[in-house]
């Protein structure tokens, strides 16, 4: 399961591919396939439209139950629907980087992930030489990572 900021910043930085090299197959919410304005010209729009056509991402409805409607009120609608999938179809991982939804989506009991812990897991699993270029690429493109952040991922990644 994902939400859209960190499908559209691997998308901007050509690097989209990672998650189909990691986790196979990733589901998103109507609500995050909105929001990645396919279609458009916006950086990332054409490299995620690929992804839906070739099948590896594909789009869920979320089922509104009273358990959900709690998460509704406090996220943007594409973070609210992702927290709500990943629970619902009891996702092994939810790919988001909005702090609040990740507060949320853990109380929740949904194990989640961002976007430089994507980048940890394929450098661990050697799909990517190093990690460093691909966050100043991401940093480039526009996407913010706090700096604690920053450092802590690259101590782990061995490249301080």
């Amino acid at each position: 399961m994902a939400d859209t900021g960190p499908l559209i910043a691997l998308a901007r930085i050509g690097r989209l591919d990672l998650l189909r090299r990691l986790y196979g197959r990733v589901a998103v919410p109507l609500a995050v396939e909105r929001e990645m304005a396919i279609g458009s010209d916006r950086p990332g729009a054409r490299v995620l439209e690929g992804a839906l056509e070739a099948g590896w991402i594909s789009v869920r409805a979320v089922g509104e139950t009273g358990a959900t409607q709690d998460i509704f009120m406090l996220l943007g609608q594409g973070e609210a629907e992702a927290i709500a999938l990943a629970e619902q179809r009891q996702a092994r991982l939810l790919l988001i980087d909005d702090a609040r939804g990740r507060r949320i989506a853990r109380s929740r009991g949904v194990r989640v992930t961002g976007v430089a812990g994507v980048l940890l897991a394929a450098k661990n699993r050697r799909e990517v030489e190093a990690v460093a270029p691909l966050l100043r690429a991401l940093s480039d493109a526009g996407y913010r990572l706090a700096s604690p952040l920053l450092a802590k991922v690259l101590a782990s990644a061995g490249e301080e």
